[in-house]
């Protein structure tokens, strides 16, 4: 697949099959996904070889120096559960190590623990069918032979041209004069190929417990990193958590908990509910305007109520999901619409198979090009997660301590008709992330076809009330509006980058359906055929 520099062309933004679906954001990781659905891989198998092949192709947003998150859902047995994939703060890590802001931000000192190699390895040893060489295969290739720089990856190697000097992913993502890719060339990373085939012979293990753990920690140790062996050794294995959920209409909504923001939409959703479809009507200014309420009004109580990821099932008052908690934020929101910077870059994929096993996965490097620290013996970028701890409290769950687990904004989400999983869906875009997967819900449950859904305009309020939005695809008196009612607006260009990136899959009875938001350079597509694979009776199938 090529993609047409005068943007004449897309990439296959809707897809349809009767054999699954899996939409992402980058069309060579939509292809590595279908190339596992045609080779009899369950949707386990395609949203794994997807989010190698995203560490590849879109090496701006994750990678195999970051974390992922996901939520499942697997016909047998029958259960939907998440998995949280969070990466740890490295054992000497200590606010008086990092006591500037900067060095949170990038170098080797603003890395966690790298936890997507243990997390992808987890779920595909333990719910996938294909074995990890054939399902790595895709991002081997893409690194060996490259693929095609896009007009969104130039625009961000122009963006962060003041952060290269930072680290030194200059030398690997930017050409040999230090210039931007062109749209249109053909990218290659021979270093980062050779990671690749090295875990589909050794596996996974080799990245925490290998040579390739030992140039880590060589690397770190020449940087003034953190991490150590015993870090990498110690790794934990993703913890499977019990989604958070709501009845929102005729759907049940699940969710990511924490330490990601699904208890956010769920707010959101429960609120809504209390509200007349008309008060929250998205084309008209009362409704954008009671909607941006409601969306500072979630953030500001998840803010307002951390909590510990492993002390979370033992809250019983959980006021934010509560029905009567929403009844009465409902009620000030209506008495309010009476009267007159967070940065984080993350990936999304979306993953149903024809068995009707589903998966919603999110992963990130924190920012874009995360750290700009590469390792130049692996070839792989190290996440810069270190700047999402609370650097204050001491009492917050979030705090920075030894092997601590950073916050995050992230939704993966599964949508249930009845019994059967209905819609998959999630986004990049750190606090945008739950704001847009509200605002995509209501447009396709109101009747708005699958794609007007994702491409229609958006916005998103924070809690000191500025709303984002881009105008010019709203009406003209939108800004005025919002502004004479105390809000401030900040107007960003059509179909922006910052707006999040929506990755929805659908099942409508026989049929899949996909569709990937036009913000980035995503596909969606479902696999023509379907190979039935035997695996051989002499190796274990993920050997």
């Amino acid at each position: 697949m090529t993609l047409n520099l005068n943007n004449d062309i897309w990439p296959q933004r809707l897809g349809a099959s009767k054999n699954g679906m899996i939409a992402t954001q980058h069309f060579e990781a939509t292809q590595a996904g279908v190339e596992m659905l045609e080779q009899g891989g369950n949707a386990i198998d395609a949203a794994v070889a997807a989010a190698f092949a995203l560490g590849v192709c879109e090496p701006n947003a994750s990678g195999l120096g970051g974390q992922t998150m996901m939520l499942i859902h697997t016909v047998e047995p029958k259960r939907t559960f998440a998995i949280d994939g969070s990466s740890r703060a490295p054992n000497r890590a200590t606010m008086e190590r990092v006591p500037r802001k900067a060095m949170r931000l990038r170098g080797h000192r603003a890395t966690t623990v790298p936890s997507t190699p243990a997390v992808l390895g987890y779920v595909l040893e333990n719910y996938g069918r294909l074995p990890l060489k054939k399902v790595l295969e895709p991002a081997v290739r893409l690194a060996k032979e490259g693929y095609m720089i896009t007009q969104l990856q130039h625009d961000l190697q122009v963006r962060e041209k003041k952060h290269w000097k930072e680290g030194n992913a200059a030398e690997f993502y930017l050409k040999k004069n230090k210039k931007p890719y062109v749209p249109g060339e053909i990218f290659k990373q021979p270093v980062l190929a050779k990671t690749f085939e090295l875990l589909r012979q050794k596996g996974i293990e080799e990245f925490y417990l290998g040579d390739m753990a030992r140039q880590i920690a060589d690397d770190m140790a020449e940087n003034n990193g953190f991490i150590q062996a015993d870090d990498l050794a110690l790794v934990p294995y993703p913890i499977e958590r019990r989604p958070v959920s709501c009845r929102f209409g005729n759907r049940r909504v699940l969710t990511f908990p924490p330490p990601g923001a699904g208890r956010t939409l769920v707010e959101m959703l429960n609120i809504i509910s209390q509200l007349n479809e008309k008060d929250y009507d998205l084309n008209t200014l009362k409704g954008v305007f009671t909607l941006c309420e409601v969306i500072r009004r979630a953030q500001l109580d998840r803010s307002d109520r951390p909590f510990e990821p492993n002390f979370y099932p033992q809250v019983q008052d959980r006021r934010m999901l509560t029905t009567e908690y929403a009844k009465l934020a409902a009620k000030q929101i209506r008495a309010r619409t009476r009267s007159k910077k967070e940065t984080g870059e993350t990936t999304h994929l979306s993953v149903m198979d024809k068995e009707g096993n589903v998966v919603a996965l999110t992963q990130s490097i924190e920012r874009v090009y995360g750290s700009f620290a590469v390792n130049p013996e692996l070839g792989f970028l190290y996440n810069n997660y270190m700047s999402t701890f609370e650097y204050e409290d001491i009492t917050h769950p979030y705090y920075l301590r030894p092997n601590g687990v950073p916050w995050a904004s992230v939704a993966p989400t599964i949508i249930f008709r009845g019994q059967r999983p209905h819609i998959a869906i999630g986004s990049p875009g750190s606090d945008r992330i739950a704001s847009s997967i509200m605002q995509v819900l209501l447009r396709l449950l109101s009747g708005q076809p699958h794609l007007e859904a994702i491409t229609a305009p958006r916005f998103h309020c924070s809690i000191d009330g500025k709303v984002a939005m881009e105008a010019s695809r709203f009406r003209d008196d939108l800004p005025r509006y919002l502004e004479k009612r105390g809000l401030s607006v900040v107007k960003k260009e059509p179909y922006a980058f910052y707006m999040g990136c929506v990755q929805m899959v659908a099942r409508e009875r026989k049929n899949f359906f996909g569709v990937a938001d036009m913000r980035r350079d995503g596909s969606a597509c479902g696999p023509a055929t379907i190979k039935k694979i035997v695996p051989p009776e002499e190796t274990s199938p993920h050997e």
